[in-house]
């Protein structure tokens, strides 16, 4: 079992019943999925990005990406119909734990002047949106082989049904959230 799936059982189920009051351990929230997208505008005009950023993202998430092709045409984008612009991936169960173990634990803190997340980007539902600007701050990535900076947009989807639920998850599974 992943650490933060046992972390997860262990102290922050426990926590959560004592500090919102649930009578049920099913009702406490838990992440259901992670979703990871890179968006390649650039990719119209060198297709070969588009192979950097599959790699890139299949090391980082460790499961092949879905390759996002446009769905209409846009002449001024220079975009045409079925064109491969982006590319994502979803994880759940051992992999979404694993992934968000170390993305709290190893790359988040390797951020430059890192002084937390912000804890303005949920949704309202309880699901929690970040940006990264770039790929490097992932230690599975090797720097020679890059030949781009990419940004990534990474979703956590949890079943809260708050945001203040959805923030009490994230920051018990150890999110670091900047002080306000």
């Amino acid at each position: 079992m992943a650490r933060l799936k046992e972390s997860y059982l262990k102290n922050t189920v426990p926590a959560m019943t004592r500090e919102f009051g649930y009578t049920n351990r099913m009702a406490v929230p838990k992440v259901s999925k992670i979703s990871v997208n890179i968006g390649l505008g650039e990719a119209t005009g060198n297709s070969k990005l588009m192979d950097g950023a599959v790699n890139e993202l299949s090391v980082i998430a460790g499961q092949r990406p879905v390759i996002n092709k446009a769905r209409k045409s846009i002449a001024a984008f220079k975009l045409r119909e079925g064109m491969a612009i982006g590319c994502s991936v979803t994880l759940r169960g051992d992999r979404m734990y694993e992934f968000l173990d170390r993305l709290v634990s190893v790359t988040l803190p390797r951020v430059r002047d890192f002084r937390g997340v912000s804890s303005k980007s949920f949704d309202g539902r309880g699901n929690y949106t970040l940006g990264i600007k770039d790929q490097l701050i992932f230690p599975e990535i090797d720097y020679n082989k890059v030949e781009k900076t990419k940004g990534m947009n990474i979703c956590i989807t949890t079943t809260a049904k708050t945001d203040a639920e959805g923030l009490a998850l994230l920051k018990h599974l150890g999110m670091p959230f900047r002080a306000q």
